[in-house]
């Protein structure tokens, strides 16, 4: 078939297709192309009108045919990319010419982590690839403990079913940060075809090595030390009951046993969720964001009145919780789950003096400010980073490479994901279960609920809410121009006001610039380049909008704090009426 017969399609998208349709790829990916051309052209341009770039997440996208899509394809060129830059790296004395492979429960995920095995094999790198499905914070914690120079995890988190995905860690355990995300993008840009591309022909080659359970038990000994009360974990963990859901994921595969190393035994499952499946039949997005994913944990947390509900997305990086409060299940989001989590840490170490005097925790631009005002209360500072939690990796292995400045205890975002430790330097939804766990069974001993705990923190340091509305803009190059349109004409408005608030202060981290409205004042920001308008409000509120770096979506955050209520729920309802409004002030200005 002669694509030039269909005017419909742009240039790009014409070269494209022509490539794979003449090119060195297997017949049933052209006979699939074949009749997408006669059958629904619509999917050939979204498919083929451009390349799935390999950015600074890695790889994700949609899984089938074509230059836009995650397949056998795009997977080994990608691959090709970071063996080349590996290959380019001076001899290192401390890290092997390895990299540790590990995928979760989705459609191919097996089958991309393979080909990854053999492109990185027929390039002279050893490798380390997990047996089984495995959480993605063993994989970082694994490419730390075996020594290697990269890392990568296939997973598309918590994205729907026809998604996956490519990461890549660096030594250090963290993603790619430059300029090694700088110097791997470069490299993977270079190959546009596949006879660039090195594979064996079998996993039986000497330089791929299969990995059972050594990592498995390599890391429970790594976060047993992290615990805060081991005793009472031990003698009265049994007291908490716990349900816990994977979401037909990995963290099937590590979290009863974390759980059970801390001290906690009595725990159900979610059972339909726990066989790992790539279609996640029991939920419509596999995220324990949404409430809706939870459902089936909350039926089984009030039928067998459980304490706590703990759902992990399918790569068990992120956690959500439902809690039993007065006999009904209330859902915490990931900032009250951070605060929460830092607060026990903190009060914890200080109570038994083992709070380090050059203790310092991390969290993400978009987080609750409930985690300064709590690092302030103890007297250790708080760093700011962005968006993502490579920013948090990039400061503790910053911290290491000059020991003595800060250690590194706790760091949170508020999507859902938290660090305890240093074992891993990616957000760790194993060790944070175990952790929200320990904080659970305190309250409990204490004749609370993990929501009374809430309610303290707001006693202490004032009613913080946060809210996030996410606009999705669709997975098309129509979608992904309406959302490029937006963000730019957003940027080229400096908002005096939002919701009849003055803005006192814009950040641009696109541009490096902090605009002071009220004298004009421009200082440089010192975080690295990156899409996002942060502003602040003369009552002390926060506005932040930016593109997510995974979905065609804009994420609009607010945060904001009342220190003056007469009850908890009539402070709780003023602040979420006011963070409506301001959502809707900016989604009404992004659109338009």
């Amino acid at each position: 078939m002669e694509l030039a017969e269909k005017p419909l399609f742009d240039l790009v998208t014409q070269k494209n297709v022509n490539l794979w349709l003449e090119g060195q790829y297997d017949v049933a990916t052209k006979a699939e192309i074949k009749q997408l051309l006669l059958e629904d052209p619509k999917h050939i341009v979204d498919a083929f009108f451009t390349n799935l770039t390999f950015g600074t997440g890695g790889l994700r996208g949609i899984m089938g045919v074509g230059t836009n899509r995650m397949n056998f394809y795009t997977v080994r060129a990608a691959t090709q990319g970071l063996a080349n830059y590996i290959n380019k790296q001076p001899n290192e004395t401390q890290k092997k010419r390895a990299v540790f492979i590990g995928y979760d429960s989705r459609h191919h995920s097996r089958e991309f982590a393979e080909e990854t095995a053999k492109v990185l094999a027929a390039n002279k790198i050893h490798v380390y690839l997990f047996k089984d499905i495995r959480p993605t914070p063993l994989v970082s914690f694994a490419c730390r403990y075996k020594k290697c120079i990269a890392a990568v995890m296939i997973t598309a988190s918590h994205n729907p079913p026809e998604y996956n995905g490519y990461k890549v860690y660096w030594s250090d355990g963290g993603q790619l940060v430059p300029p090694h995300d700088d110097g791997v993008i470069a490299e993977a840009s270079k190959i546009v075809d596949p006879n660039q591309v090195k594979v064996c022909h079998s996993l039986d080659d000497l330089l791929i090595e299969e990995i059972d359970n050594e990592i498995d038990e390599a890391y429970l000994k790594a976060i047993r030390p992290l615990q805060h009360y081991p005793e009472i974990n031990r003698k009265q963990g049994s007291q908490l009951k716990i349900a816990y859901t994977s979401l037909h994921g990995t963290g099937i595969t590590m979290a009863p046993l974390a759980l059970k190393e801390w001290g906690f035994t009595n725990y159900v499952f979610v059972e339909p969720q726990v066989i790992p499946d790539g279609t996640f039949p029991t939920v419509r997005f596999p995220n324990p964001e949404e409430p809706a994913a939870l459902k089936l944990g909350i039926e089984l947390m009030l039928q067998s009145k459980c304490d706590l509900l703990i759902a992990n997305d399918p790569d068990a990086d992120r956690m959500g919780i439902a809690v039993l409060h007065n006999g009904e299940a209330v859902l915490l989001n990931g900032n009250q789950i951070c605060a929460l989590l830092l607060e026990h840490v903190c009060e914890a170490l200080a109570k038994q003096k083992k709070l380090p005097e050059k203790a310092a925790f991390i969290k993400t631009i978009g987080t609750t400010e409930l985690f300064q005002a709590i690092c302030d209360a103890y007297e250790r500072p708080c760093f700011n980073v962005l968006t993502g939690f490579k920013y948090i990796a990039e400061k503790i292995h910053e911290w290491e490479l000059f020991k003595g400045r800060h250690q590194f205890i706790f760091g949170g975002e508020e999507s859902y994901g938290y660090l305890l430790g240093t074992h891993a330097r990616d957000k760790d939804a194993i060790v944070c279960s175990a952790l929200i766990s320990e904080l659970a069974l305190k309250a409990k001993l204490e004749g609370k609920t993990l929501l009374d705990k809430l309610h303290d923190l707001y006693h202490k340091y004032g009613i913080y809410q946060e809210k996030l509305l996410s606009i999705n803009f669709g997975e098309t190059k129509e979608g992904k121009e309406q959302m490029s349109l937006g963000m730019q004409k957003l940027r080229s408005t400096h908002l005096k006001n939002i919701c009849g608030i003055p803005v006192m202060v814009i950040e641009d981290y696109l541009l490096s610039t902090k605009i002071h409205l009220e004298t004009n004042q421009t200082d440089p920001i010192t975080l690295p380049i990156s899409d996002v308008l942060l502003y602040w409000l003369k009552d002390g509120t926060k506005v932040m909008v930016r593109p997510s770096g995974t979905e065609p979506k804009v994420k609009i955050y607010c945060g904001l704090v009342e220190k003056q209520f007469t009850t908890i729920e009539q402070g709780l309802e003023i602040s979420k009426t006011r963070c409506d409004q301001l959502l809707n002030f900016m989604k009404t200005h992004l659109m338009s």
